[in-house]
């Protein structure tokens, strides 16, 4: 009798692992308490994949042999607590489709610069002839293409909420870029319990498998001297602490012992610029080069690779302002690294669906960088608060400006209101999106639109 499965969520990655375990000849049943989007009904049709929306039948799920879980979806969800008091396995998409693949996983975490860093190696693979997919958080689901187009390699981006649910997999590379406070609504505000999380990239990695590691984070230090990976250990960061890529004199070197001879740039020549994507160069970099992809290949991609889209994206300049949309700053210390790489003074736009943040991490800066913020949620108490006890005043002639909004368009205008010629107005929430949009995409997007028609 075959293997029953269940699938919770049909998004791409539920959708996907379906799609991958009808073809194995297994079972499936596929629940998604929303409304299953029209290509995904679809997928799942021509499959001839039995699927649910608008509800969760319970009886049946909990009939399942195993299930596979939507990221977005809680361990607290009481489907999933029933699931785990009957002892029924839950795991995650990657989980399930690394079962059906002998390709190299070049996976990628961390709470900022996961998705630049996984572009950024997929476009070094990519360059160099692998044959390689991209996969994870963004990209096509991995499952999917493990059922049709299974590549020697894949370059995949982890959440902390997709690490929780594996167990048995394993990264031939791991790259843990750093680690701050994030999505601690979903860790009962334990930040170990999200450091747990992030270092399960590591967890079944034996010598033969590399680490690579931004050695300068102090909770990752803390935690690789507490765990001690069995991981071959690449450090990244500063040449003083001998790691494996380091800047030294405007320059970055990345010298991996797999490499011939170490790759030299001038930091001048990055197509990323930024400390933070100094470092998410240098990660990728070694990533490369553990697999043997030759320096000039790697310094071409680091030229000109074109980035992210939503992140540090130059959107106009409009009567003499620069208008940045860096919606995929859902975190505190993201929008950090934003405002440390802003060189004009700066209008923030910020706010959203608060994850338990600090701001008090982005004080400096802000009282550095910015002359006006411009807050955008349904709820901006807490901004308004904590800005006021640094300065900020809702008061129109104050030398340090805070203005409340509830919609981008709103923001945008006063944002554009409070600006000068030379300045930039940046759009980096802090915060998730969903109290307003459908996700970041949908925020950055709505951002430039509003932008360009200025």
């Amino acid at each position: 009798m075959n293997k029953h499965i269940v699938v919770l969520g049909a998004g791409e990655s539920g959708t996907g692992a379906a799609i991958l375990a009808k073809t194995k000849g297994l079972s499936v049943f596929v629940s998604d308490s929303g409304q299953i989007k029209p290509e995904y009904r679809a997928l799942l049709d021509a499959h001839q994949i039995e699927w649910e929306d608008g509800q969760h039948s319970k009886e049946r799920i909990l009939s399942a042999e195993e299930v596979i879980k939507s990221p977005g979806i809680p361990e607290s969800a009481p489907l999933i607590v029933s699931l785990r008091e009957m002892n029924i396995p839950v795991i995650s998409e990657i989980e399930f489709a690394a079962r059906y693949t002998n390709a190299k996983m070049i996976c990628i975490t961390g709470s900022n610069g996961k998705t630049t860093t996984t572009s950024l190696v997929f476009d070094m693979l990519r360059r160099a002839g692998l044959d390689v997919g991209l996969a994870g958080n963004i990209g096509n689901s991995l499952a999917l293409q493990v059922a049709q187009e299974d590549h020697q390699y894949y370059v995949i981006e982890l959440s902390s909420f997709q690490l929780d649910n594996m167990y048995d997999f394993r990264a031939d590379i791991a790259i843990l870029l750093n680690i701050t406070p994030d999505h601690l609504d979903r860790y009962n505000y334990e930040f170990q319990n999200y450091v747990n999380a992030k270092f399960r990239i590591t967890q079944n990695q034996s010598e033969k498998e590399a680490f690579i590691y931004w050695s300068e984070d102090p909770v990752i230090d803390r935690e690789i001297q507490r765990i001690q990976p069995r991981a071959t250990l690449y450090p990244f960061g500063s040449k003083e602490q001998h790691n494996m890529a380091y800047t030294d004199g405007g320059n970055l070197i990345v010298a991996a012992p797999q490499a011939v001879e170490p790759l030299e740039i001038p930091i001048e020549q990055l197509a990323l610029q930024g400390k933070h994507n100094r470092l998410n160069s240098m990660a990728a970099s070694l990533a490369a080069q553990i697999l043997n992809i030759k320096n000039d290949t790697i310094k071409e991609s680091l030229k000109q690779f074109a980035g992210v889209e939503h992140r540090l994206q130059y959107v106009a300049t409009v009567e003499g302002v620069r208008y940045i949309n860096d919606s995929k700053a859902t975190n505190v210390n993201s929008c950090w690294y934003a405002l440390e790489s802003m060189t004009t003074p700066t209008v923030l736009i910020l706010g959203g669906k608060d994850k338990g943040n600090d701001y008090s991490e982005i004080d400096e800066l802000v009282l550095q960088k910015c002359h006006t913020l411009v807050f955008l949620g349904v709820d901006n108490d807490k901004l308004e608060k904590h800005f006021a006890s640094i300065g900020f005043s809702m008061d129109k002639d104050a030398p340090l400006r805070m203005l409340s909004t509830h919609n981008l368009y709103d923001a945008v205008m006063a944002a554009h209101d409070a600006a000068k010629e030379g300045d930039t107005v940046l759009l980096s929430p802090c915060c998730a999106s969903f109290d307003l949009f459908t996700s970041y995409e949908d925020r950055g997007q709505q951002f430039m639109n509003v932008v360009r028609h200025l």
